[in-house]
């Protein structure tokens, strides 16, 4: 029996399911404290939870219900959230009152009650931002537009891409999920980026803190976990059309989404197509080592790019079961600098480069991310069954100009299976599996045992070799616990194992090298990797605390984590173009321990309000990337050599926001954050980690309005960050200045005809300051950030009706 066959008699069982049972409905309206409607209102149905939206007249609907007693939670921003218990017995109708509510706690995170209850239920440290959140902070890729979060940074490669760093932690050590599967990239590459359409995703989680308990053991550092949580009301269309467009780099974007639901199918589609030029910089030259490269204009050369990005989703709502399938497709192209990609600075051809601030020459990177993922659950009165299967592949390709380094052969022979401009490719495949099954024993007590999977094939290509073909497999299984102690507080507790087995393929050079061998001279094919095949295992726990009262709320939470070491960290034994290194890992690793303490403590009242989130972090092994003075002379132009290598280590640090209202509309806040890293034992001992981020702080000034004149949902906010420097460093690393910068917002609902189109304006360095951030990538380098940017989103949505 074929696939679709199977599917199509699935549906039709639930269908047919669905129509035995007696059916019941509630229509209602949404309207503010004058009786005006409010669109856009998230509507909760609980137990189980159906969800939709009120569209431009403040309607919504449920049909094919049950009969039974429902708890009914509306929430809409910038009004108190009603919770509501409703006896469904037939065509029932309700009208839902909302009252304006003061402004919440955080500027920076805009919330609806779905995240307050996530911050309420959670031991941890957890930042939630919505869709509106991230049009308003709109950066150059979804990790930049959350850098604003407190404890958030990024390590930036150039302007379209960057990677996550939560509290001086990035890489493996960051967990990012994209509905409810891991998100599998070549994320161990510091030049690499992650492969997500920004304009996809409408709510994300920032789990501050060690998560590997639920999460995995990559989660050692903290989980960026990403949801299409929309699926649109019955018998509705519904979408957008997203227009960006950014002064630095000449970027121009556009996304177009359209979803829709006619009973228990719902299906959507989006496409995005972003085109951007070389990015400038507040200078006309670099100090590349001991070179001065003059830059044209002050561009960047050959840092353009493009994306072209499909998403597909569909899927099955019933009262008791939901299937939702997606389907995605991101494809990006992007040069790397020209004059710091592995070739001598002096030889680039600016001639070239400087004929147009648009081309892609070589050096480039090319990548294709497809996922297939499908998440499901079935619910019961008090218990809950949870599927998640994922396939996902990453390919990429990075080519360049072929050059002859070492004891390669001057002239690139043509018997080989590859082109001579491949410089590497990496082939992952990655196969994913959860399964969660929750009960509620009482009111005061809920039992949560789930284990995930996961397979990865990664095979290698090209002239060039860094990390050998590996394939790994990581399974674990876990039991979360939550007892409520009262109304007001409540206890989490849990326990994990984790198992992994790593194995890596040999490699040898594909030209010969010679070996002097008994006063002879011999040529050979250098090995660079052995086999290797290791297995990992370890129990980790975690325990915490919550006590939430009307304006105080105080978490706790200690817990222990773990991370099996990656392929690069164990059989590195290569040239690193991008940083000019020779990286060469370790055999004998041993896994990554960590102890931690979380603490929050907030106080909120009608007009200010106060948070600190301090933490105290212990790892008994952590691996990093140690400079030696050793050289190469075989594989590049004397590169200095690199080992992984693993030491004892000591964090601590935290967070601080706060905001006072300072008359109406008007607020003022802060947000800081602090890390700080210290080696106890090993070669480096009492330096810190490489990529720690220097102390910040920003200072804003919001104003915002739910109508000014013509515009609903008006603000304005100016950010005046502050960011020390940082001398706390590992060589070869070198000190960072501190630096200022000055950003502004603007935007609103603008009515046209009948459609309020959203309109979010920033104005990032408006300085224009010359600065360098200590966590970027082309640091090393003395790359500086970019210079001033003015950037526009516009947001025109879509909506019909299903007969």
């Amino acid at each position: 029996m074929s696939k679709v066959t199977m599917l199509v008699l699935f549906i039709g069982i639930f269908y047919n399911l669905s129509h035995g049972q007696k059916s019941c409905a509630l229509n209602g309206v949404v309207v503010g404290k004058n009786n005006e409607t409010l669109t856009g209102a998230l509507v909760v149905l609980h137990a189980p939870d159906i969800v939709t939206i009120s569209d431009e007249k403040g309607v919504f609907s449920f049909s094919d219900l049950p009969g039974d007693t429902y708890v009914i939670e509306i929430s809409f921003i910038g009004y108190t959230s009603l919770v509501d218990t409703l006896l469904i017995d037939g065509n029932n109708t309700y009208t839902a009152h909302l009252e304006i509510a003061p402004m919440s706690l955080q500027e920076i995170v805009i919330t609806d009650n779905y995240a307050e209850q996530r911050k309420n239920e959670t031991s941890l440290n957890v930042e939630v931002v919505n869709e509106e959140y991230l049009k308003q902070n709109l950066g150059g890729s979804l990790m930049n537009s959350l850098e604003r979060l407190p404890g958030v940074t990024t390590i930036d490669i150039g302007s379209g891409q960057a990677k996550p760093v939560i509290r001086g932690l990035g890489f493996n050590r960051v967990v990012v999920v994209e509905n409810n599967i891991k998100h599998e990239a070549q994320q161990w590459g510091s030049d690499h980026g992650l492969e997500i359409d920004q304009y996809s995703v409408d709510n994300v989680e920032v789990i501050k803190g060690p998560a590997s308990l639920m999460y995995g053991s990559d989660a050692i550092g903290g989980v960026i976990d990403m949801n299409n949580r929309k699926i649109p009301a019955n018998y509705t269309l519904e979408g957008a059309l997203d227009l960006t467009g950014k002064s630095n780099n000449e970027l121009l974007g556009a996304s177009l989404s359209l979803q829709g639901r006619k009973n228990w199918f719902f299906a959507g589609i989006r496409a995005t197509y972003i085109d951007y030029g070389d990015y400038k910089v507040p200078t006309n030259s670099i100090d590349i080592y001991s070179y001065k490269a003059d830059l044209h204009n002050n561009y960047l050369r050959n840092t353009a790019g493009y994306e072209k990005n499909m998403h597909l989703s569909f899927g099955v709502i019933q009262n008791k079961f939901q299937s939702k399938f997606h389907v995605s497709s991101v494809n990006s192209k992007s040069g790397f600098f020209a004059n710091a990609h592995g070739i001598e600075p002096r030889n680039v051809d600016t001639e070239l480069h400087d004929k147009s601030n648009r081309d892609i020459n070589y050096p480039y990177q090319k990548v294709n991310h497809f996922k297939l993922i499908n998440t499901s659950h079935y619910q019961w009165e008090s218990t809950k069954l949870e599927f998640d299967l994922g396939v996902q592949r990453n390919f990429r390709q990075e080519r360049s100009q072929y050059v002859q380094h070492g004891h390669m052969p001057p002239v690139f022979p043509d018997t080989l299976d590859f082109d001579s401009d491949l410089e590497r490719a990496f082939d992952k495949y990655v196969y994913s599996g959860n399964v969660k099954l929750s009960h509620r024993f009482n009111k005061r007590s809920k039992l949560i045992i789930g284990a995930n999977g996961e397979y990865q094939n990664n095979d290698i290509d090209g002239r060039g070799f860094i990390i050998p073909a590996f394939r790994q497999l990581a399974l674990g299984a876990f039991v979360f616990g939550r007892y409520t102690i009262s109304d007001k507080s409540g206890l989490q507790y849990g326990v994990r194992f984790d198992y992994g087995n790593l194995k890596t393929d040999d490699y040898f050079d594909w030209y010969p090298s010679p070996i002097d061998e008994d006063d002879d001279t011999k040529m050979e094919n250098l090995q660079r990797a052995e086999h290797i095949n290791r297995k990992f295992s370890n129990f980790t726990w975690s325990l915490g605390y919550n006590y939430n009262a009307e304006q105080w709320q105080f978490k706790t939470n200690v817990g222990k984590s773990f991370r099996m070491p990656i392929a690069k960290e164990l059989a590195a034994n290569g040239v690193n173009y991008h940083r000019f290194s020779y990286e060469v890992g370790d055999v004998n690793l041993s896994p990554e321990i960590s102890y931690q303490l979380d603490l929050g403590l907030e106080y909120h009242a009608n007009s200010y309000a106060l948070g600190v989130t301090p933490f105290v972090n212990y790892f008994s092994n952590y691996i990093y990337l140690n400079p030696s003075s050793e050289h190469d002379r075989l594989y590049g132009n004397g590169n200095q050599v690199f080992y992984y290598t693993e030491s004892e280590v000591f964090r601590f640090g935290g967070e601080i926001h706060g905001h006072v209202e300072l008359l109406k509309h008007l607020r003022l806040g802060i947000i800081g954050e602090y890390v700080y890293s210290e080696q106890l034992s090993g070669e480096k001992k009492g330096y810190t980690l490489p990529f720690s981020p220097p102390a910040s702080a920003i200072f804003n000034v919001k104003y915002q309005k739910m109508k000014f004149k013509f515009i609903t949902k008006a603000y304005f906010s100016l950010d005046y960050r502050v960011t020390a420097s940082q001398t706390n460093i590992v060589p070869p690393e070198v000190a960072t200045d501190g630096f200022q910068l000055i950003n502004i917002g603007l935007g609103g609902n603008v009515e046209v005809g009948k459609r309020k189109v959203n309109i979010s304006m920033q104005v990032q360095n408006l300085m224009n300051t010359k600065y360098f951030n200590h966590t970027s990538f082309y640091r090393l380098i003395n790359v500086p950030e970019a210079g001033r940017n003015f950037i526009v989103n516009i947001s025109l949505p879509i909506s019909g009706k299903i007969k």
